[in-house]
């Protein structure tokens, strides 16, 4: 019997299970991600979803093409074919199985991680997410508990075949905006030496867009800084660059190149709660009257734009598992977070920095005023950001703060940790799914009592 197919030993089995987050599997390599585990992730990925063919992506880390052939060899040997889609975006795995109809698909990625880090981010048919209450719990179980043997006969092992799809993918970006509305413009493009990289200049070929490249060399190392864009010192390069080549705007996406994020034409930060009220706002005016969805750490403003635009806007909890499953129920058009995930239904309501991108631009285009000018309306409030505190009992803090505020006369809800919201203010208070940490979001009315109610809230908390 083949000793990958046999049950983890005992001490191996928690590292293991701790790969298997959420919604992705994801840890360091080789340290906890290697490639005999990619290769029972094949296996096993075959035994839960049964698929007859599934496509298989990669990014530009270092680790990839070794995790990438060893979870195709355990695909094969579960008796699925493979269509190795080679270097390509998360976006571009997902319209691959969507476009051609593939039943399953894995994009072998760690997103903005570090260097060291890997992992994979599977789906199924109409690039449905797996997560681990919806297929990817019942794969990490075959893996720790062993695997039926590999089929006896050549015959019965799939067969892999290389397929290019980035061709197919920039036409679909284009097509799903008018192009023909993108006036000339000169955007600073930061893709941090992941697979923007690659696909923008393959989308943005034709169009009246000059690009000013940074870092557009793929390179899983990183040398120039990590490909996380939500944290504001891996955009200083950018924000410079807009400013010293006179940019309309600068965009930033991270490793895998599924988000994005926007710098205006000054160099100011947009947060991807604006991003969103951006594009949705485009959005509904060619789809009136939509439903659109959006996270509850985003900013008021989000809703209140999608109501002025006439769109029916649909609060979520956090994590692309639920908005894209809301999104399904709502028949909503589009969908965006905080943290520069943007869905759309048109793109089998996958998430597109790429697509979102192209919005704004198409937006932007049409109001025929700078970045600046367009969100002015929209960010007039402040946010803190999310904050981090390590606490012993994230459930007995979280109570504690919930008793002080609805002692306060606040209202609040539960859809997601706790909600407490003031006319002129709220916070959500969220505990992290893997760690032993609650997540604090604040935003207010009035700039100046930011801080203050900051400190109202971590006091509680405890930091």
């Amino acid at each position: 019997m083949d000793e990958r197919t046999e049950p983890l030993p005992e001490q191996h089995k928690a590292t293991v299970d701790s790969l298997f987050k959420a919604y992705d599997v994801r840890g360091t390599v080789p340290g906890e991600l290697t490639p005999d585990i990619a290769y029972r992730i094949g296996r096993a990925l075959v035994q839960v979803l049964r698929p007859d063919e599934v496509a298989v992506g990669r990014d530009m880390r270092v680790s990839g093409p070794a995790i990438s052939a060893s979870l195709i060899d355990g695909i094969r040997d579960g008796g699925a074919d493979v269509s190795d889609l080679g270097l390509v975006s998360t976006d571009a795995l997902y319209f691959a199985v969507g476009k051609y109809g593939y039943p399953a698909g894995v994009m072998v990625t760690a997103s903005h991680n570090p260097a060291a880090y890997n992992g994979l981010k599977i789906c199924r048919e109409e690039a449905r997410a797996l997560s681990l209450e919806s297929g990817l719990g019942e794969i990490r179980d075959k893996v720790l508990g062993g695997l039926s043997a590999p089929p006896a006969r050549d015959a019965d092992h799939g067969s892999v075949q290389e397929r290019d799809i980035l061709a197919d993918y920039a036409e679909q970006m284009r097509s799903l905006v008018d192009v023909a509305a993108i006036k000339a413009m000169k955007i600073a493009v930061d893709a941090g030496n992941g697979m923007a990289g690659l696909t923008v200049p393959l989308v943005f070929a034709g169009l009246p867009v000059e690009i000013v490249p940074l870092y557009f060399d793929l390179d899983g190392t990183f040398p120039n800084h990590p490909a996380n864009p939500i944290e504001p010192e891996n955009v200083v390069d950018l924000q410079r660059a807009v400013i010293e080549h006179g940019c309309d705007l600068g965009v930033a996406f991270d490793g895998d190149a599924d988000r994005m994020f926007l710098i205006d034409e000054r160099g100011r930060f947009v947060g991807g709660d604006i991003v969103t009220a951006v594009v949705a706002a485009r959005m509904l005016e060619r789809f009136p009257g939509s439903a659109i969805v959006y996270n509850l750490i985003c900013s008021r403003s989000v809703p209140e734009t999608i109501e002025r635009f006439g769109g029916r806007p649909i609060r979520s909890r956090v994590g692309h598992s639920y908005i894209k499953a809301l999104m399904r129920d709502e028949d909503a058009v589009f969908g965006g977070e905080h943290s520069g995930h943007f869905y759309f239904r048109d793109l089998w309501y996958a998430d597109s920095g790429m697509l979102a991108l192209l919005t704004a631009l198409e937006l932007v285009s049409r109001a025929g005023v700078p970045l600046s000018e367009v969100i002015a309306p929209l960010d007039s409030r402040a946010r803190s950001g999310e904050i981090n505190t390590e606490v012993p009992d994230p459930a007995a803090t979280t109570a504690v703060v919930e008793r002080v505020f609805a002692d306060r006369g606040a209202e609040i809800d539960h859809l997601d940790g706790v909600t407490v919201n003031f006319p002129d203010w709220w916070f959500n208070l969220r505990a992290s799914n893997t760690q032993p940490l609650l997540r604090l979001n604040v935003e207010v009315d009035d700039q100046a009592t930011l801080a203050a109610r900051v400190a109202e809230v971590l006091e509680l908390v405890g930091r």
